[in-house]
Order: structure tokens, then sequence, then C-alpha cells
């Protein structure tokens, strides 16, 4: 019986997300299907980790590795299982969950180890940017800014990407970028250009609304220059998986694009900012890694309401970070008018 039994190792990355991940080891031990698995926990000691120890299980042929983190430890633990004939599973717990919320598995860890339990398997595609996997969304421009500075910011949680957001958005400019999707060739001026192989970035935020994971192909969504005005539609459109209608995005599929830029600067891949030069190349690889998935993935009603509970909960974020931002502007402004006014109060004294 335990010759029978397939060995299955859960990586935890304890760093991830806003809360501790003992309740989840817990439940990881108590739900598991000890019948069906042998089960190793490991926890990562350092960014990396998780490539490594995922690679040293695809060697020792594990059915699986679990992933106990967000989308970045996702992606570490993945690109160490493709083209192997280890599986990736997913218990989510980051700040975005995007590939996790795509394949529709359950945000608690009681429905995504029930999910595990299952060990139902399909094969999908992966991307690479410059030679870097990535499996839900990469990209340039301001997504990659906000990335970037998000990863500098010492806290984490949709909250502060939300903060990032509305603060950098006020003085990014756009840039122009000239893009080669399979042979042909265009200029677009883009506050950001986003690749997909999922629909998401995380949190139900639709950049790339109709991706598969399954059709060979690069979802591209290039976001052109828009003024605050349109912010409120596009922030409805982004959540309510509809920004493909928007007038002021285009959108595309390929199986490779190459953009050159007029500098080199940050990209992002699955969420995670990396410097790299003028010329990027992206492309789609298919049916490169095996995940365990939801057999029976919930749809319809409940994940209508779902999505509007997720937008009415951003609109709420948004309005209180306004709020917040537009405090603050003012308070610096008249910090600064009383700074001029003693100057030029003890200028005239001098004067006299």
């Amino acid at each position: 019986m335990v010759e029978s039994l397939k060995k299955i190792a859960f990586i935890v990355n304890p760093k991830s997300g806003n809360h501790g991940k003992t309740h989840i080891v817990n439940c990881i031990n108590e739900r598991i299907d000890k019948n069906k698995y042998k089960v190793e926990v490991v926890y990562t000691q350092y960014a990396g980790h998780a490539v490594e120890i995922a690679a040293q299980k695809a060697k020792e042929n594990a059915y699986a590795v679990v992933a106990v983190g967000g989308d970045g430890t996702v992606n570490e633990i993945a690109r160490s299982l493709v083209h192997t004939q280890t599986a990736l599973g997913i218990i989510p717990c980051g700040s975005g969950n995007g590939l996790a919320r795509h394949l529709q598995i359950p945000m608690e860890p009681q429905g995504a180890i029930d999910v595990i339990n299952e060990g139902w398997e399909e094969t999908i595609d992966y991307g690479k940017i410059n030679d870097v996997p990535f499996f839900c969304t990469c990209g340039v421009g301001f997504d990659a800014f906000v990335s970037l500075k998000f990863s500098q910011a010492g806290k984490r949680g949709p909250l502060t990407y939300l903060e990032q957001t509305l603060r950098e958005s006020l003085n990014y400019r756009p840039e122009t970028y000239e893009l080669d999707m399979d042979g042909s060739t265009a200029h677009y001026k883009a506050f950001l250009i986003a690749c997909g192989n999922a629909s998401q970035y995380g949190n139900n935020a639709y950049i790339t609304p109709q991706a598969t994971l399954d059709d060979g192909l690069l979802d591209v969504t290039i976001v052109e220059p828009f003024t605050m005005l349109d912010v409120p539609t596009l922030a409805f459109q982004l959540f309510n998986k509809t920004i493909d209608q928007n007038s002021r995005i285009k959108t595309f599929r390929c199986q490779t694009l190459h953009i050159h830029r007029a500098k080199p600067g940050v990209v992002h891949y699955d969420g995670d900012p990396m410097m790299m030069g003028k010329d990027i190349d992206v492309a789609i690889v298919k049916e490169g890694i095996r995940v365990i998935i939801q057999k029976n993935a919930p749809t319809g009603f409940s994940s209508v309401l779902q999505r509007a509970q997720d937008y009415i909960n951003g609109l709420r974020q948004i309005n209180e970070s306004i709020v917040s931002d537009i405090a603050s502007r003012n308070k610096q402004i008249l910090d600064k008018g009383k700074r001029q006014f003693k100057l030029l109060t003890k200028k005239n004294e001098t004067n006299h």
C-alpha cells in the first residue's frame, strides 16, 4: 500500500500574502488524502529557494509540487516543472493569485486541498519574456513600473498595490513602442502593453479577458494614453472582464511578439519586476506544464456575484486612497505656502 502512494511536496513561502501559514500547514496535514499521497512540507528560506526545491522534486519524479503562496511562489515552482512529468498544484495565499483565480481554484485552503485530493490534471501553455518563464501575465510600461514600486513598498496586499498605482499614475508618461507581431510591424504610444497567457493580473483584474491557457497564443492588450476622466470606465471594465471593449484599448493574439523601446527599463513577469534592455521578445510555449485543476469549476451566477463584490470592494479602496492622497497633497501645498510666506516675511524685514 505504501509503495503505491504518490509523492507530493508542499512548498510554503512564509512571507507571501498577509497572514501566517501555520493554519494552512495544519489544514494540509488534516485534510490531504493520506491513502493517496505521501506528503512532504518544505519551507522556503530565501528568494529563489522554491526553484531549487521544485527542481529537486521533479528529479525525484514526484507526482506534484504544490505552491503554498502567491504568484511569485507559483512562478518559481512552475519554472522548474516545465516539460517534466511532475504536476503543479496551488494553494493560493498571495496578494493577487492570478493563475489560481483563472483556474478557478478556491481561495480558501480547504477547497484548494480538496482540488488536489481529486487530482484532476490538464496540460497548459506558458510564456517566456526574454527566456524568463511566466504563467499568468507579463508586460512593459505602467504595470511593470508599479510592480517595481510595489516590491519596494515594504508591505504587501491589494491596498498597497492600489496606493502605488494611484500615486504613480499621476506622473507616469506613456512611451512609444515598436511592435513586431508574428512578422507584422506597428508603432504604438502606450500606457502599458500586457501579454497574457491567463486572463488576469490577480484580484479579478482582467487585463487580457479572452485569454485561455491552452490555445497556443499570447493575448496582447495595449492601453493607449487616457485622461483621468477615462479612469472610472477603465476600472469598471477591468474588473467586469470587458476592458477589451474600450476605445482606448487595442487587443490582438499572436505566438511571438518583439517589443522595441527607446531605452532599457523595467518589465514584469507574473507581477515580479526585472530590468531588461531596449529589445524584448515574448513568446508562448504550447502545452509546457501539467497543472492540477478543479474538475468541475464553478460558473454562472456565483461567479458574477463574486466579480461584482470584487468591483465594489475595489471602488471603496480606490475612494479611500484618493481621499487620502488628496488630503496629503493639500497638506503639502499648504506647508509649502507657509514656508514661502515665512521666507518673504523674513526678506521684507531684512530689507527694512
